[in-house]
């Protein structure tokens, strides 16, 4: 899976829990809960709806890995990689 389709995912599944904001003017270097104005509970339905379309076991310890675009994109790429 390419950076490109990881990214897709991530916006298909941030649109799903905060529908009313345009996903592709969040900064990808910027904080999604802050950018989003998401509480916990939406940062956990999100790192289980990644778990859930790629997969991947998200240990709790690597979820500020994926609180940017950018370090989720990254951390996910390397991830599948070693899968």
């Amino acid at each position: 899976m390419s950076a490109l389709d990881i990214k897709a995912v991530l916006r298909e599944e941030l649109g799903n829990i905060a529908p009313e904001i345009d996903i592709s003017s969040v900064d990808p270097k910027a904080d999604l809960r802050e950018a989003l104005d998401i509480d916990s509970m939406d940062v956990l339905t999100f790192i289980t709806a990644i778990h859930e379309r790629l997969g991947l076991a998200i240990p709790e310890v690597d979820y500020p890995k994926l609180m940017t675009l950018d370090g989720a994109i990254a951390y996910l790429s390397a991830k599948l990689q070693s899968h």
